[in-house]
């Protein structure tokens, strides 16, 4: 059997996708080269289906969460703090899986920020 290798992509709608990736860039650090490839880190990425009816996407609306690993959550989640970002209050802590922690992007999407244990 034929298997995939790893994400090749993620294409996020957007009223304005120039302020979005704008946002993405200054905010969280995605450097993207001229052809919009992002060069990430080596490590684990993992995929879950979620019951439809969960709300830990945020709305229900939001029919995926995009999860970016980061070396330290603390950093991070000040460092959006100081731009602005809208950054949810709780961090959850899973032993032995890491610290997770979430902000809204402009356009309302929440996104998952986790430090891997």
């Amino acid at each position: 059997m034929e298997r995939v290798l790893g994400i090749g992509g993620y294409f996020i709608r957007a009223a304005d996708p120039a302020a979005l990736g704008a946002w993405y860039r200054d905010c969280l650090g995605l450097e993207l080269d001229a052809t919009g490839v992002w060069q990430q880190e080596a490590g684990p990425t993992v995929f879950a289906p979620f019951e439809a009816e969960t709300d830990y996407f945020g709305s229900r609306t939001q029919q995926v969460m995009l999860n970016f690993r980061v070396r330290d959550l603390d950093a991070m989640l000040a460092q959006l703090r100081a731009r602005g970002a809208e950054v949810a209050d709780d961090v959850q802590d899973m032993a032995g899986v890491g610290r997770f922690g979430w902000v809204t992007d402009p356009e309302g999407n929440r996104v998952e920020l986790w430090q891997p244990a």
